[in-house]
């Protein structure tokens, strides 16, 4: 995955696109986890989302809110650049 450079749409409760950068992703325990920012300023809010399967083969994703998950998926992220630290 190229830096900075993919992007994926989302929609809010409203039904509004939202635009995030997928900066990193990893897979621990057979699941796919993003780490997406709204933005590539240094103001920007860095939110990690995992993968969810849903009917017929298809995926979605969905932002991570366990702690302790949280915990351990930000750590890999930490590990895997040195542009900027997750921070909880």
């Amino acid at each position: 995955m190229g830096k900075n450079d993919n992007k994926i749409l989302l929609l809010d409760d409203e039904g509004q696109e939202i635009e995030l950068y997928v900066l990193e992703q990893t897979t621990l325990a057979g699941k796919n986890y993003l780490l997406t920012a709204d933005s590539l300023e240094d103001d920007g809010v860095v939110m990690i989302m995992k993968e969810v399967e849903l009917e017929d083969d298809m995926v979605s994703y969905e932002f991570v809110e366990d702690e302790e998950e949280l915990k351990i998926i930000s750590g890999i992220f930490n590990e895997l650049t040195d542009e900027f630290e997750v921070r909880l």
